[in-house]
């Protein structure tokens, strides 16, 4: 019986291959070794002639170069690639006395909707590029007497509108998140400024860009700020001919619902001796402080309000109003403005401060814009004592 057991498990191993034929097996089949995966390949590092869409969409590359946005990546203020165009705003944002170089590209095939008083709707795909250049002497124009100091993206992306901000050092343009100060002197009219220019962090740019919408969580979103129509609403040079801008830009099939230019409001720049006080000082505080002086903006809760088309003879736009948290300055003032008053209106007073917990606006500018100041303490001491009767 014994012996019948053994038989039976020797013949049961033959039937099976045995151990020598297990072994044969297992040696036939290849050994299972792990890979790295292809590394991906960023939408920042494609070559191209042409504006680098993917990339704009999706990604924050470190060189402005990477974009693909101009000809030669090294002059960001002439010669874009197409689709993109140049523009100009009729009243100034004034940083420092600096140069703004503008373009706009859309994507092919798309449109901005025309909006008669407030920010155009821009199709997901709008890029607007804004380049910072500091003079040496303010009196003197071109780009020689200028160095690039940053340039400004703002992408409407799927997400919605996001902000990058590129510093100039040796030709290129890179990513910097956190901001920077840059130090810089330069003449104006014969005296000498010093002072750190100031590039404005990511967080920094959601001051003035911020939008609040009110809904049950009053979520903050990024807008761009200069695509009005009264902004735009100007001559430029194209092809060697004044053109109206925005005429243009519909003729150019990038902006649609556009109405009689009779229709459209227009400012003016605070120089330009040839329009209206109330144009001017109207059009540069649109520019420069109505971002954040409006119900949605960073500066909502001031009850301040200096849009183009808010009543400058109101209670809403400064007349005989006292600003809550500002404890007047060293002069004590009381009140935005005290109609024909402009040396005691606060409106000129926070112009000319430098401190930054005192001026206007808190960023955007190192030293005060003099013209500018003198232009709408003219406006304010031009306005009827009547209009409002504030007590110092």
């Amino acid at each position: 019986m014994h012996n019948l057991v053994i038989l039976s498990f020797i013949l049961l191993l033959s039937a099976c291959g045995g151990a020598s034929d297990s072994t044969a097996l297992a040696s036939e089949v290849a050994p299972i070794i792990p890979t790295d995966p292809a590394p991906s390949l960023s939408a920042c590092d494609a070559t191209t002639s042409e504006v680098n869409w993917d990339a704009l969409m999706t990604e924050d590359c470190q060189q402005l170069s990477q974009y693909g946005l101009f000809i030669d990546s090294s002059i960001p203020t002439f010669d874009p690639i197409a689709p993109g165009i140049a523009y100009q705003l009729s009243s100034q944002l004034f940083s420092n006395y600096a140069s703004k170089h503008r373009f706009i590209f859309v994507p092919e095939g798309e449109k901005l909707a025309y909006h008669p008083n407030d920010t155009f709707e821009m199709p997901i795909g709008t890029v607007l590029v804004k380049t910072f250049s500091l003079p040496f002497d303010t009196q003197v124009i071109g780009a020689s007497n200028e160095v690039l100091i940053e340039t400004r993206l703002l992408i409407h992306r799927e997400a919605g509108w996001t902000t990058l901000p590129y510093i100039w050092q040796n030709n290129e343009a890179r990513l910097q998140q956190a901001g920077m100060d840059i130090p810089h002197s330069l003449n104006h009219q014969g005296s000498q400024e010093v002072f750190n220019y100031h590039v404005p962090s990511r967080a920094e740019c959601k001051i003035c860009h911020q939008s609040t919408f009110a809904n049950h969580d009053q979520t903050v979103r990024i807008r761009p700020i200069g695509i009005k129509a009264h902004l735009l609403n100007r001559n430029v040079n194209h092809q060697g001919q004044p053109t109206n801008q925005l005429l243009l830009w519909q003729r150019l099939n990038i902006l649609t619902g556009v109405p009689e230019l009779s229709e459209i409001g227009k400012t003016a720049d605070i120089l330009d001796q040839s329009a209206s006080l109330t144009t001017r000082a109207k059009g540069y505080l649109d520019i420069n402080c109505a971002h954040c002086h409006n119900p949605d903006g960073f500066a909502s809760i001031s009850g301040l309000r200096l849009g183009f088309y808010v009543d400058h003879t109101s209670y809403q736009y400064g007349i005989c109003k006292q600003p809550p948290g500002w404890d007047g300055g060293a002069k004590g003032l009381s009140y935005d403005i005290i109609p024909s008053d402009g040396e005691h209106s606060i409106l000129v007073y926070r112009q000319q401060l430098n401190q930054p917990k005192d001026r206007m606006p808190p960023i955007g500018r190192s030293i005060a814009h003099t013209e500018a100041v003198t232009v709408i303490k003219d406006w304010i001491d031009a306005m009827a004592p009547e209009l409002g009767s504030c007590h110092q």
